[in-house]
């Protein structure tokens, strides 16, 4: 009975013992576990379900092919988190989405108040609605998008996203800079008609009862 359950449900580690070996219901135990979690990256960084759909296939494939070269040196899940990422910022190269290009210089910012580039900013630190957060970062342009994600979101290093995408170490403090600097411009507006609408509404209230 205890090796009946153990065929039926094995864990991680031997999930992926055997779908080393080719073996097609611990790959699928595999997908089950983690298919979320590889998702919600896809769509943090393109900002598009059906290329999020797409591109979760996609690294799962890569999976298949690579889980071979898998040597337990860090979490499965971490090594599976990095392929993901990979997988993405490949297929967005390929496709030359219209983005900030990398080698962006930081003549804009000589207007705004110096600060340490990819230090935490408190304003989005704060509680902030998390509906109009993902607004905001949805509309980011792609490359800000991309190191956004990377970094606040996924808790990647300057150094390491500058080797995933080919850019300075420089480029991706500038381009987090950035990306915040429009979030705070883009949630500053949502509150404001946030506000708006709660005082027309209250406004409509009081007409509709005199």
């Amino acid at each position: 009975m205890k090796n009946r359950a153990l065929t039926l449900a094995p864990s991680e580690a031997e999930a992926i013992e055997r779908a080393k070996q080719g073996d097609a219901e611990a790959f699928a135990l595999l997908y089950g576990l983690h298919k979320r979690r590889v998702y919600s990256l896809c769509l943090r960084m393109t900002a598009n379900s059906a290329k999020a759909e797409d591109l979760t296939q996609e690294a799962f494939l890569q999976l298949f092919r690579k889980i071979g070269t898998f040597r337990g040196e860090s979490a499965f899940s971490t090594w599976l988190h990095r392929l993901a990422v990979n997988v993405v910022l490949m297929q967005l190269r390929k496709k030359s989405l219209p983005g900030v290009p990398l080698e962006e210089t930081l003549e804009s910012e000589e207007k705004t108040p110096k600060k340490e580039l990819g230090a935490q900013d408190p304003v989005l630190s704060g509680a902030i609605d998390r509906l109009w957060l993902q607004r905001a970062v949805d509309a980011l342009p792609p490359g800000y998008r991309r190191i956004f994600v990377l970094h606040d979101v996924e808790g990647y290093e300057h150094n390491e996203i500058a080797a995933m995408v080919g850019c300075s170490i420089g480029n991706s403090k500038s381009q987090l800079h950035k990306a915040r600097m429009k979030l705070r411009e883009s949630l500053k507006t949502s509150r404001a008609e946030k506000a708006a609408t709660k005082h027309w509404g209250e406004m409509k209230y009081e007409l509709c009862g005199v």
